[in-house]
Order: C-alpha cells, then structure tokens, then sequence
C-alpha cells in the first residue's frame, strides 16, 4: 500500500511553474503534491469514461514532475556510463520507455488512490551541493490512517525548475530498486542495453 501509493506520487506529482531557482526545493514539493490532489480529484473519473484521456493526463503531471532522463540514468548506473555504457539514443529510448511502464502501472493504480494529509518536515542538514542533491522529507497519512515518510530527490534543471530525481520510502531507494531489476535484465540478455530495453518494453 505504501510503496504504491508513495510510486503514484512518484509518476504524478504536478510541476508548478513558478518553481524556479528563487523557490526552495521545499517549496516547490509542497505545490506538487498540493497541485497532484486537486489534479487527482479533477482526472479520476476520466478512467471509466475516457482512459485514453486519463492516461494522457498522467502523462503530462509525470512529464512536469520528472526528469526521466536523469532518472533513466541513475537506474541504468555504471551501465549509463563510461565508453562501454549506454549511448545518448540508448539513454533516451529507455527513458521513454521506462516512462510508459510507470505511466501505465501507476496510472492504473492511481484509479483507486483515496484521500492524503502531508506536512513537509524541516531538514536534518544543509545539502552539499544543493543545486543537484537537494532531499526534501514529507511526513504522509494515507486513507487508512497510517503514517509513512518519503524523501524526495530534488536538483535544478537548466532551466531553473526543481526537478524529482529520486524517491525513497521509509528508506527504501526507488531507483536502486529499479537498477536492480536493469542489473537482473543485463546479466539475462549477455549485456546487450538494447536488448534490455527491449525487454523492459515487452515485460511492462
């Protein structure tokens, strides 16, 4: 429940545009999800009418929210990297894909997603390097009355937006868990990265 929940915020979370380098990274997550609820209650009930629509409307909220190239990236690690790593064609096909995967699973389960109270909580430290690692925490209640805290990854852009990088839950690193499901395809496809990828694509 948490970790599902917690993966909608993930590939939902609505970018405000003002979010540029004068607003805190704080700042900025706390108008995403405030923006992610009220656009929720509008698209919700475009899954059972329209979910072509829907499904676009999730989208577009991941596409404001994520750099997915950045996060493609960081789940690709030491094979996105080096003379013998992806190459930025590679890099961008398995963005896109990696993309629609979370789009469709997340989107589908964002279909029953109820009510949620948060509070950003005030960070432990100072980020080194604050422009490309920023860490935001959030303290969340679900519908079910249970408390969990996530940590959202947040760098600037070249534009100036904060951007989502990296999620962990209760301390669990999204994007490591995701590597290690790239790592799993490696190994199984004689690493050959556009044979993952494919793989990906079909196993999505």
């Amino acid at each position: 429940m948490v970790q599902s929940f917690l993966g909608m915020l993930f590939v939902m979370a609505i970018q405000v545009q003002a979010a540029q380098s004068s607003i805190s990274a704080e700042t900025a997550v706390d108008a995403y999800i405030s923006n992610l609820l009220t656009e929720m209650d509008r698209i919700k009930p475009l899954y059972e009418t329209d979910r072509p629509a829907y499904f676009n409307a999730v989208e577009e909220a991941l596409a404001r929210f994520v750099d997915f190239r950045e996060v493609a990236r960081g789940v690709m690690a030491r094979y996105g990297t080096g003379p013998n790593g992806a190459t930025d064609q590679q890099l961008d096909r398995f963005a896109g894909v990696f993309r629609k995967s979370l789009v469709d699973f997340y989107g589908s389960a964002l279909a029953t997603y109820g009510g949620v109270d948060f509070e950003i909580l005030p960070a432990d430290s100072e980020p080194s390097d604050p422009e490309n690692n920023t860490p935001v925490k959030m303290s969340i209640q679900s519908d079910d009355g249970s408390r969990f805290e996530v940590q959202y990854v947040m760098f600037l852009d070249n534009a100036g937006v904060w951007k989502l990088k990296n999620l962990y839950i209760e301390g669990v690193n999204l994007r490591r868990q995701y590597y290690s499901q790239f790592d799993s395809l490696m190994m199984s496809n004689n690493y050959d990265i556009d044979k993952v990828i494919d793989s990906w694509e079909v196993s999505q």
